[in-house]
């Protein structure tokens, strides 16, 4: 028996030297390709705290902005792919897949799928000076008044730019589109009256509306937003319109599955928590749990959503 032992130890070295290292080793950090304030970088910090729990290390967020989110997302994709490096991404990844055919990284061969996070859906809002009590009245004011409007959105490519331009599109509408470096700015310029039109998250724009600084109209899900059920939903007068913010965790390509598997996990669970629920039902968003392989189909259909409308809407970066 002891001669086996000594037979069977060699031949268990090379098992013991392929196997995966404890993860985590170190604090991770979640890179944040948008401006602090926003909501991404809400989202990161939120999900930081319990998932650094159960992760047994801190989680460390970094905002990293600028250049429509390549920079940060670069940064994320050339990350070793140890785990320990996560990109907080959105809807405005898919749609820079069309939009920025010269960016430095190609979101589904350098980066991998882990988690999806949220969803929620914006409000369209216009300065007090104009006229338009409901979406009807703005079309015929647009239409009466052809490029004498213009919208702000938090920058090319986001969200809020292609909620614009498509609303342009199937309204039929001429609107000037004017870009800020982030939501706060844009929000800025239409509540001074310098921007007379935008797009943007309810929450944000609910008090603002209350206070009587900007108008709303209608907010962009499906049905009426319980958040602001007085408003119409935009497909109420403008069927099929639809428009929408939903977040995502990635990590650099390569990264170990049962890594990505540990942290879909985690992910999920946070998300199904009772107070997770409550604090993003008063955000203006719901959970959207999903398994590794339907998120990354999930991004993928919507890199070819975002494709047909920004053809649709011929919109340019």
């Amino acid at each position: 028996m002891q001669r086996r032992a000594l037979i069977a130890a060699p031949l268990a070295l090379p098992a013991l030297a392929h196997a995966q290292p404890a993860w985590p080793q170190r604090p991770v950090r979640i890179i944040v390709p948008f401006g602090t304030g926003g909501s991404a970088d809400v989202a990161a910090r939120f999900l930081a705290e319990p998932l650094g729990a159960a992760l047994g290390q801190p989680i460390v967020v970094e905002n990293r902005p600028g250049a429509g989110a390549t920079i940060g997302t670069e940064q994320a994709a050339k990350a070793t792919p140890d785990g320990h490096t996560l990109l907080l991404m959105s809807n405005a990844h898919t749609a820079n897949e069309t939009l920025l055919p010269n960016r430095p990284y190609v979101l589904l061969r350098d980066l991998a799928p882990v988690a999806a996070l949220t969803i929620a859906f914006h409000v369209l809002v216009v300065h007090p000076s104009v006229e338009a009590r409901d979406v009807a009245g703005l079309v015929a004011l647009l239409k009466a008044s052809p490029g004498r409007f213009d919208y702000a959105s938090s920058g090319p490519g986001t969200p809020y730019h292609i909620a614009g331009e498509v609303f342009r599109a199937m309204a039929g509408v001429e609107m000037q589109h004017v870009p800020f470096r982030g939501s706060g700015e844009a929000r800025t310029a239409v509540i001074a009256g310098q921007v007379p039109i935008m797009f943007d998250a309810i929450p944000t724009m609910r008090e603002q509306i209350a206070a009587g600084r900007v108008r709303g109209l209608a907010t962009t899900g499906p049905a009426r937003n319980p958040l602001l059920p007085e408003l119409p939903a935009v497909a109420e007068a403008l069927p099929g319109f639809e428009a929408s913010l939903w977040l995502g965790l990635m990590a650099p390509a390569g990264t170990p599955r049962p890594v990505v598997e540990r942290l879909n996990a985690e992910v999920n669970r946070i998300l199904a928590l009772p107070l997770t629920r409550e604090r993003q039902a008063a955000a203006g968003a719901q959970p959207m749990p999903m398994g590794v392989e339907e998120f990354g189909a999930f991004v993928a259909r919507d890199v070819e959503r975002q494709r047909e409308w920004i053809r649709m809407a011929r919109i340019t970066a």
